[in-house]
């Protein structure tokens, strides 16, 4: 017959070492799933998004108001991003308007790091086996300085953005192309630079390279009257044909801002040719789109 008071504390000394190891293999188990948890994680953001479907007319409007600036287009596809920035204080900061800068938000860390990280990971190409994206930088003021600073910046990536030496464009993953407060006299003297400009439709019978000058941008309502309900009337879709036209003859991308954004405007964009369909809507555009 088993003495009970000898039995007792062994039984809990079993017990005891039962608990433990149940205790020391739990955290084992947790320990392993975290570490796994963080290796898909790990592998997910070292894959290039091969599974989106790049959209060569979808173009973020104003980019950098959207919760993850840059990347929330690139998950939607969009081949052209565009960004406002100022110089402060020698640096190049994102923003609509003074009020809203910030000195966290700098164009290096929003835009041009991630692309390269991207481009790194996609192969030489933002997508993978995808076209050439498009960083339209809208300068807000003080052109002439803020483009030596961005040539600087931009000098750093010689990976990531096209170039043009004495003439010749090198293209690579990614074109810039400066919009807004334009230096023109500054970009053109440029021998070796990595940005061309934006023009506006009284640019079309401009001689300007290509290289110099690859876009032709314009506020919609400045030279359309349709809105975006019911048809467009056939003068002003001939208007537009002609335009499309023209800058297509002239090897520029066409682009308006301030079209009505919905899905009418954007299949009347498509429908018409225009290159680069202005939005906010990243998902809305990006479902037509692959309609």
């Amino acid at each position: 017959m088993t003495n009970d008071t000898t039995a007792s504390p062994l039984r809990f000394r079993g017990n005891l070492r039962l608990l433990v190891l149940a205790i020391a293999a739990a955290r084992i188990a947790g320990l392993l799933l975290l570490v796994g948890s963080v290796m898909l994680q790990i592998a997910a953001a070292e894959q290039p998004a091969a599974k989106i479907e790049p959209l060569g007319q979808a173009h973020a409007h104003n980019d950098y108001l959207h919760d993850r600036p840059l990347l929330d287009a690139l998950d939607h596809g969009f081949c052209s991003v565009e960004a406002d920035v100022f110089l402060v204080d020698g640096e190049l900061l994102v923003a609509h308007s003074r009020s809203e800068l910030s000195p966290e938000r700098t164009l290096k860390r929003l835009y041009l790091d991630p692309l390269r990280e991207r481009v790194q990971r996609g192969g030489g190409r933002v997508y993978l086996g995808g076209p050439v994206v498009t960083l339209l930088i809208d300068f807000k003021a003080d052109g002439a300085a803020t483009y030596a600073a961005l040539d600087n910046l931009l000098s750093q990536y010689p990976d990531v953005f096209s170039v043009v030496r004495n003439g010749q464009r090198i293209e690579n993953a990614v074109n810039v192309v400066i919009s807004g407060d334009r230096p023109f006299a500054a970009v053109a003297s440029d021998e070796e630079r990595f940005a061309g400009l934006d023009g506006r439709l009284s640019d079309l019978d401009s001689d300007m390279p290509t290289h110099l000058m690859p876009m032709i941008s314009d506020r919609w309502g400045k030279h359309f009257k349709w809105r975006g309900e019911g048809e467009m009337s056939g003068e002003e879709q001939a208007k537009l044909a002609a335009i499309v036209a023209k800058a297509h003859a002239k090897g520029r991308v066409l682009r308006f801002w301030a079209i009505p954004d919905n899905p009418r405007s954007w299949r009347a964009m498509q429908a018409a040719g225009v290159d680069l369909i202005n939005t906010d809507d990243l998902q809305g555009l990006s479902q037509m789109l692959q309609e």
